[in-house]
């Protein structure tokens, strides 16, 4: 009767029985007990398995090897090692599947080095390994990650002869993959004289596992011939293989597999269609996966946080974790790191600062990818000083990540002397720059204007570290330059460039036209880039703008034909304050915002203010041809000034303001931002395209060179 409920999946019936059987004459067996136990493991009910393991003690039933593996199991099962240990030391009769309960157990719990203790113990006591015991071992060498132990593992397997079975084989081919040798977990796959579906998916998935997707595909296209049929499992890594190359079209194939075929909808296969079409910015098709799920674990809502974050939807992202909140699911890890990265490109500094602390409340945060995600975050959301501040952290291991990360924050902040510092610190610390470590550096020193200490660098790439430039050096090399003024000497190294000129590179040669006025070198520069992309805008604007500096209206209006006749927009410029849990933003020229009476009431003020104290507008800034009157006034309705005004308006007085802007800051507005930091006494931390300006008293951290 207990084994019929058992079977049936009716726990608590279970339960009931065996109590209503020690309740009355009938007594109990250590079958009942086993059955019992197993009962209590289905239910993770450790008090009542440890109350049930007591009675077979005190009835003295406990001496059974069939028993004594199911206690071994349960102990095993809730991590109570040193229980199960003692019920194994203090049992009679040891046969192999004993041993097999221990061993298995020791590594389900990451104890390998106990594994293959207890193995030997196992030979030594002259007990034969079976299959199961193999098994064990195998996944054991894959949690470790030793090939080495791994293929002594595989010669133990053929020495017991065990070479044919079937599930010890599978074992191996998934322990091959998971160490990236995946030609010896084909050659294990290719000899197995029976291949089950799980055989198959276990080669599939490691095929997925090394990125190795059209292999994948070739090898389900030779199941499928072979008359084999295939589950949502072997779908499922499929999928995760379409989701790793983008690869939408397949991905939908296998959808309509999936239906076709009348596979078992579960939550793991579901959530592996949301996160195909996330990571193909398919978001509609993935939204619609994720509404409709009826059961969602924190897998799925992270795949779906995750695609709205990678997509551009960071503030999404932020609602679709509330909404996880209140369905009570804990986030884990990936979800929180993820919600990170969604801050920083807000530049939300108070939410940042919440997930900072769920980080910590759920012990994440010491992990060196998350401690790196929140640097790069309180660097983008303006807090150097947190930035740092987790950098320094003595508990802090640091990789070349993180110190890139760093050295990038203060790249962006104009700290370019920082970054240099801290580059000659890891140095000495011997950590070994890679790619990513120069094109911070080399970017740090162009926001800060240290040509000569980045011609340095650039050399010393090769020469001291062996590492060749690539098409992003260059780029930061060519802005660096730009930026300085050296447009000539940048022309010259673009020439000699070893390989095909990118995009990046002109992009950061234009830009450098536009600030310096260069129109020859800036319309060279602006034609090779429209011969690349002729739809993107914002070549267009630029070489727009370079005319328009010039007063060349007759070429500004050509431009601009150009751009209406392709049907191509200026992205509008637009800003984000951040005030209480709110983000609220302001476009350029906007009117219609509900606090517009009171936020123009603050710009009138300022400006006579402003002006009272020897500001005179640059109107040089506004690039159309219009009198200067409506010059002054455009440059008023730029939307950082709105943003500012906001922020006076509902901040507490002499508070810290930040400010986020899409595109670069013009030289009027700030200007502007200078004289209000001063006249208010406050901090204004504005975020532009490219850089962090730090206002105080009148002054910025960029030293008017951005």
């Amino acid at each position: 009767m207990l084994n019929g409920y058992l079977r049936n999946q009716c726990y608590k019936e279970t339960i009931e029985l065996f109590e209503l059987m020690g309740a009355s004459d009938w007594g109990f067996d250590s079958y009942s007990c086993n059955f019992v136990l197993k009962a209590c493991m289905e239910l993770e009910d450790y008090e009542r398995g440890r109350e049930v393991i007591k009675r077979a003690v005190d009835h003295r039933v406990d001496g059974d090897k069939f028993l004594g593996s199911s206690m071994i199991n349960f102990f095993m099962k809730f991590g109570d090692f040193d229980s199960a240990r003692r019920v194994f030391n203090q049992m009679i009769s040891r046969d192999v599947v004993c041993w097999n309960s221990m061993i298995g157990g020791y590594v389900k719990g990451c104890y390998y080095v106990a594994a293959f203790d207890l193995f030997l113990e196992m030979i030594l006591c002259g007990v034969r390994p079976s299959a199961i015991t193999m098994v064990s071992l195998v996944q054991a060498c894959g949690g470790m990650r030793d090939l080495e132990l791994g293929k002594r593992v595989h010669g133990l397997v053929l020495v017991f002869g065990l070479g044919t079975d079937v599930l010890v084989h599978t074992a191996l081919i998934d322990m091959y993959s998971k160490l990236g040798e995946y030609e010896r977990a084909r050659s294990v796959f290719d000899i197995m004289p029976a291949k089950t579906l799980v055989s198959w998916n276990v080669i599939i998935s490691g095929y997925v596992q090394n990125c190795l997707v059209y292999e994948a595909f070739d090898l389900f296209q030779k199941l499928v011939l072979a008359g084999g049929g295939f589950d949502s499992g072997t779908i499922i890594s499929l999928l995760q293989s379409c989701a790793q190359v983008a690869d939408l079209e397949s991905g939908k194939v296998l959808h309509g597999y999936i239906f076709r075929k009348g596979l078992d909808i579960n939550v793991i296969l579901c959530t592996a269609l949301v996160d195909l079409y996330s990571k193909c910015g398919a978001l509609k098709e993935a939204t619609f996966m994720f509404d409709r799920m009826k059961n969602r674990n924190v897998i799925t809502w992270t795949a779906m946080l995750v695609g709205l974050a990678q997509n551009g939807h960071a503030e999404d992202a932020i609602r679709l974790f509330g909404k996880m909140q209140e369905e009570g699911v804990t986030a884990n890890s990936t979800t929180l790191v993820s919600l990170v990265h969604c801050c920083a490109h807000l530049g939300s500094l108070k939410k940042g600062r919440s997930v900072h602390a769920r980080l910590l409340r759920y012990g994440y945060a010491f992990d060196v990818v998350n401690r790196t995600a929140l640097i790069d975050m309180y660097a983008k959301c303006g807090n150097i000083n947190y930035a740092e501040r987790v950098f320094e952290d003595v508990s802090f291991f640091k990789d070349v990540i993180s110190w890139n990360s760093m050295i990038t924050g203060y790249g962006m902040h104009g700290q370019g002397h920082k970054a240099l510092n801290l580059y000659r610190r890891m140095l000495e610390e011997g950590l070994k720059p890679n790619k990513t470590t120069f094109v911070s550096l080399l970017s740090a020193c162009s926001h800060s204007g240290l040509v000569d200490q980045g011609r340095s660098l650039f050399l010393s790439m090769e020469s001291d570290h062996n590492i060749r430039a690539n098409e992003k050096h260059y780029a930061c090399y060519v802005d660096l330059l730009s930026r300085a003024g050296h447009i000539k000497e940048a022309e010259v190294l673009i020439k000699q460039m070893p390989f095909q000129s990118s995009r990046e590179v002109f992009e950061a040669l234009l830009n450098g036209c536009r600030m310096h006025k260069n129109i020859d070198i800036g319309i060279k520069a602006a034609d090779y880039l429209l011969s690349l992309d002729a739809t993107n805008p914002g070549i267009y604007i630029m070489l727009s703008n370079i005319y328009a500096e010039a007063r060349r209206w007759d070429a500004v209006d050509h431009i601009r034909g150009l751009m209406r006749g392709r049907g191509l927009k200026k992205t509008p410029g637009y800003s984000l304050i951040e005030v209480g849990k709110q983000l609220h933003a302001f476009f350029a020229g906007e009117d219609s915002h509900p606090n517009s009476v009171e936020i123009d009431r603050i710009l009138e003020n300022l400006k006579s203010e402003l002006e009272a104290l020897g500001y005179v507008p640059d109107t040089s800034c506004v690039l159309r041809d219009v009198d200067e009157a409506m010059k002054i006034k455009s440059l008023w309705r730029h939307s950082e000034r709105l943003a500012i005004a906001f922020g006076l308006l509902h901040t507490p007085a002499g508070s810290l303001i930040r400010i986020s802007k899409n595109l670069r800051v013009c030289g009027d507005c700030h200007t502007v931002t200078k004289y209000i930091s001063n006249v208010v006494k406050r901090e204004i931390i504005v975020r532009d395209a490219n850089r962090f300006h730090h206002f105080v008293d009148g002054k910025c951290s960029c030293n008017d060179y951005w």
